[in-house]
């Protein structure tokens, strides 16, 4: 059971998402629908998940080439 404070969690999950957006864009990667799922956020609880969102095709190509 995770037991921080829910503020500390939303905050982990906005560094979180910096800290992707910052090392995809070396990679030459935007994903441009980046950012926490609001949803995640609606509980009393919150339990915030990172969304990756949608990409072209050209871009879902180029990140699994950087993975590889």
């Amino acid at each position: 059971m995770d037991v921080r404070h829910p503020a500390h969690r939303v905050e982990e999950a906005e560094e979180a998402v910096k800290e992707l957006r910052t090392e995809l864009a070396k990679a030459g990667i935007t994903l441009p629908s980046l950012g926490i799922d609001p949803v995640s956020l609606a509980r009393e609880a919150p339990c915030p998940l990172i969304d990756l969102g949608r990409c072209s095709v050209e871009t879902a190509r180029r990140l699994a080439a950087v993975l590889r």
